[in-house]
C-alpha cells in the first residue's frame, strides 16, 4: 500500500487517471445500471463501454507507467460516449460536456485536448441544428451552450498548462544541475538504483564512469568561479559529444561527474574512457591553460550494492588520480589498466608539470 501511495504522490498524471478510474465505478456505474434496467440500452451500453475503457485504462497505465496512451484513448473514448449520450437524452445529457472539458485538459497535452473538446462541441452543436428541438430547444440555447463551453475550456485550458508548466520545473529543481543541466545527484542515485534492478533482473549490462577535472581548484582559486563555471559548462558539452544518445551524465558535485551507460561491455567501457580523456585534453581550454580529467570506471557485475558499484568506481578514480592524472583507470580486474598511451600532440608539448594538471 505504501508502494502505491509514493507512486501517486511522485506521477500526477497517473494519479489523474486513477482518480478518473474511481470517480467513473462510482459515479457512471449507478447510471449503467440504471439505464439498462430502464431499457435505454444505447445509453446504458456506452455507460458500460466508458466504464470499461476507463478500467483498462487505469490497469496499462499502472503496469507499463504510460499515462500518455491511456489519457488519449479516454479522451477519445469519452468524446464519443457523451456525444452518443447527449443526442440520445438531449439537454439532460449536455451537462456531462463540462466533466469532459475539465477531464481533457488535465489528462492530455493542450493542443490534443483542445481538438477534442472542439470536435465534441462542433459534433452536437451539429447534429442540434440538423435536428431542431431533440437536443436543444432553440437556437438560442445552442449559441448559449456552445460559448460557455468555450468560455469553460478557456479556463480549464489556461489551469492545466499552468499546472503542467509548474510541474515540469519542479521536476528540472529537483532532478538538473541548475548550472550544467544534467542530472544531479538525486536524479543519479534514483538511475543508478533502477540501473541495479535491471541489471538483477534481465542481466542488462551497465558501466559507469566517474569524472574528475584534474587541480579544477586552482581554476577558481587564480580565476574565480565564474571562469570554473564556465570550464563546467563546457566540459559536460564535450562529455555529451563523446557519449552515446543513451548514456547519461549526472554532476555529483563540483567538478566530479558520473556517466552511466547502458549495454556496455568492459571493453566498450575502456574505449569509451580513452575517446573522453583524449577529448577533454585537446578541446578543454580553462583561463590557464588546457585543462584534463582523470576517470574511474567500472562494469555492473556481482556488485551488492549501488554503494559497492560507487565505491568501485572511485577507487578507480583515486588509482588514476594517484597515477599522474589525465588517466582512465577501469575495474574490475585485479590488473592496473591506468593509460597514458595515445598521447596527443597537444599532452606531447606540454611541460611534464603541466601534463600532470
Amino acid at each position: 500500500m505504501h508502494n502505491v501511495w509514493m507512486r501517486l504522490k511522485g506521477d500526477f498524471q497517473l494519479s489523474i487517471i486513477t482518480l478518473v478510474g474511481i470517480c467513473s465505478l462510482i459515479g457512471i456505474t449507478p447510471y449503467t445500471v440504471y439505464r439498462l434496467l430502464e431499457g435505454n440500452l444505447l445509453v446504458g451500453g456506452v455507460d458500460a463501454v466508458m466504464v470499461c475503457s476507463t478500467c483498462i485504462a487505469v490497469v496499462y497505465a499502472w503496469r507499463t507507467g504510460n499515462t500518455l496512451k491511456p489519457g488519449q484513448f479516454l479522451a477519445v473514448v469519452y468524446s464519443i460516449g457523451t456525444f452518443l449520450v447527449a443526442i440520445k437524452l438531449g439537454v439532460n445529457g449536455l451537462f456531462w460536456f463540462y466533466t469532459l472539458i475539465l477531464f481533457n485538459f488535465f489528462v492530455v497535452p493542450p493542443l490534443q485536448s483542445a481538438a477534442a473538446t472542439f470536435c465534441s462541441l462542433l459534433a452536437i452543436c451539429i447534429y442540434g441544428y440538423l435536428h431542431p428541438g431533440v437536443v436543444f430547444e432553440s437556437l438560442y440555447q445552442m449559441t448559449s451552450f456552445f460559448v460557455t463551453c468555450l468560455i469553460a475550456s478557456f479556463f480549464a485550458s489556461v489551469f492545466a498548462y499552468r499546472g503542467r508548466r509548474q510541474r515540469e520545473q519542479l521536476v528540472e529543481l529537483a532532478t538538473l544541475d541548475p548550472l550544467t543541466r544534467v542530472g544531479n545527484r538525486r536524479a543519479m542515485d534514483s538511475e543508478l538504483e533502477i540501473a541495479l534492478a535491471e541489471h538483477r533482473r534481465y542481466g542488462t549490462r551497465y558501466g559507469m564512469l566517474v569524472l574528475d577535472l584534474d587541480l579544477f581548484k586552482e581554476v577558481n582559486d587564480s580565476h574565480g568561479h565564474k571562469a570554473g563555471d564556465r570550464v563546467l559548462i563546457e566540459f559536460t558539452r564535450i562529455i555529451k559529444q563523446s557519449s552515446r544518445q543513451s548514456d547519461r551524465l549526472f554532476r555529483m558535485g563540483g567538478e566530479e561527474f558520473v556517466l552511466l551507460l547502458p549495454k556496455l561491455s568492459r571493453q566498450g567501457l575502456e574505449k569509451t574512457a580513452s575517446h573522453i580523456r583524449t577529448s577533454v585534453a585537446e578541446q578543454l581550454k580553462g583561463p590557464g591553460g588546457p585543462v584534463t580529467v582523470s576517470i574511474g570506471g567500472s562494469v555492473l557485475d556481482q556488485h551488492s550494492s549501488v554503494d559497492a558499484w560507487m565505491h568501485e568506481a572511485d577507487t578507480c578514480l583515486y588509482q588514476a588520480k594517484e597515477g599522474g592524472r589525465n588517466r582512465y583507470v577501469i575495474s574490475p580486474t585485479n590488473e592496473s589498466y591506468g593509460r597514458t598511451q595515445g598521447q596527443t600532440q597537444l599532452e606531447k608539448e606540454l611541460s611534464p608539470a603541466e601534463n600532470q594538471g
